[in-house]
């Protein structure tokens, strides 16, 4: 998959040190490969969720911290849309970011 943008995950971990090791996990496992479906996804990310409008989440270092991006199989392409810690998402609609 190409994901778009690395650099959200690199500032969050500048104030997330804690982050940047699952983060960078889940970066080389993501651009590796070729999903086509949540099925392809929940091989890989067994507790990611979809929420609607494109967007999954992923729970990052034991679900500390929520990823949300909107994956467009058929253009094979991952967006971070969000990357925060649990607390944070909770009060928000991740559907619509």
């Amino acid at each position: 998959m190409v994901i778009i943008t690395k650099k959200v995950l690199s500032d969050f971990g500048l104030d997330h040190a804690d982050a940047i090791d699952p983060l960078n996990d889940w970066w080389r496992i993501v651009k590796t490969r070729q999903w086509q479906s949540l099925r392809d996804i929940k091989e890989d990310f067994g507790s990611v969720d979809y929420v609607g409008n494109d967007r999954y989440v992923f729970n990052i270092k034991g679900n500390k911290y929520r990823l949300v991006a909107m994956i467009f199989f058929d253009i094979r392409t991952v967006f971070i849309r969000y990357i925060g810690t649990h607390a944070d998402y909770d009060k928000m609609d991740c559907t619509t970011i």
